[in-house]
């Protein structure tokens, strides 16, 4: 006998949007789009959707993608106007407003390095590499380490796809993520006090964990700007921070990556990052958080609800600081 047990974040298939009702929502809203545009120039970004779906227009014809019924939420999926306009990208401002800043990013021609501890480094346009692999939709949950989180439809690929792909040798040890690096498109960078470029970085078993997930795209579209264009990482089982945005470099190294946050404030940001609402962060709990487009405060839940499928990913590693 087959017996199925659903994960922690999983609800009932019959609360689940079905997908025609999704398609026909964005149906819906491309129709609309001419109309709408006057009102969004005019009017606050929280009054529709902000943004473009700028990220790698030469891919659109792979948009929607077929949604993976392994991954589901126990939550409604947040509505895109609040997701879209509530984002933290430092390359454009340390606010939360970054979609109007966003729009100077350039995502395409976009070129990711692949180098390091691979069987030959290599370089690959962000078409030729999304047209490699097989997209799907999956729902995550998305929790910031600032105590707020949302739920997301990602479209993306297994980042153990893109590994395979390079080939690593058996020295590789972590997986360490860049993006770019362009003052003149991201005016953020200029100041000097950041250890720019943003650096991310995850272990070998980390990356080739099924929920490690590389995104291209968001509700149906092309990954808007401020989602990080047009490639970003998603780990929801870990703070939003390690989720780094418009990665152009991936190096498979050896040595543990030295990451944007911990580089600047190692005891409050460090590698591991995992969600865990009994570690508060030095200056706030983290043991419930604020549901984006709600009045919800709901508790947090250890590994953000995926602790059934990572936590056997950190036995051994308890002398670890792997909440924070």
């Amino acid at each position: 006998m087959h017996i199925k047990v659903k994960r922690g974040w999983e609800m009932p298939e019959r609360l689940a949007t079905p997908e025609a009702v999704f398609l026909n929502r964005r149906a819906l809203l491309g129709a609309s789009l001419g109309m709408a545009a006057a009102s969004l120039a005019a009017g606050p970004a929280s009054a529709a959707v902000p943004g473009e779906g700028t990220g790698a227009v030469k891919t659109a014809d792979l948009y929607p993608a077929k949604r993976n019924p392994a991954f589901t939420l126990d939550r409604a999926v947040t509505p895109e106007r609040y997701s879209a306009d509530y984002n933290n990208f430092y390359e454009y401002g340390t606010n939360k407003t970054v979609t109007p800043g966003s729009n100077a990013l350039k995502p395409q021609p976009w070129t990711i390095k692949i180098d390091g501890l691979v069987e030959k480094p290599f370089e690959i346009g962000f078409e030729d590499l999304v047209r490699k692999m097989a997209l799907e939709e999956r729902l995550y949950r998305h929790r910031c380490v600032e105590a707020w989180s949302m739920a997301v439809p990602w479209t993306g690929f297994p980042l153990s796809a893109l590994v395979a792909l390079a080939k690593p040798t058996g020295d590789a040890k972590y997986i360490q993520m860049q993006t770019f690096l362009d003052k003149a498109m991201a005016p953020g960078q200029r100041a000097f006090f950041y250890p720019w470029p943003y650096t991310e970085g995850l272990t070998m078993a980390e990356a080739n964990n099924d929920l490690a997930f590389m995104v291209t795209g968001v509700y149906g579209k092309p990954l808007l700007n401020q989602f990080g264009a047009p490639l970003r990482l998603a780990v929801p089982w870990k703070y939003g921070f390690k989720s780094v945005k418009s990665i152009n470099r991936i190096t498979f190294t050896a040595e543990r990556p030295k990451t944007f946050w911990e580089g600047l404030q190692a005891s409050e940001y460090g590698f591991w990052a995992n969600v865990n609402p009994a570690v508060p962060h030095p200056r706030w709990s983290q043991a419930s958080e604020r549901v984006l487009g709600t009045d919800e405060r709901v508790p947090t839940l250890i590994y953000n609800g995926y602790g059934a499928q990572v936590a056997d990913l950190y036995k051994g590693l308890e002398k670890e600081r792997l909440f924070a």
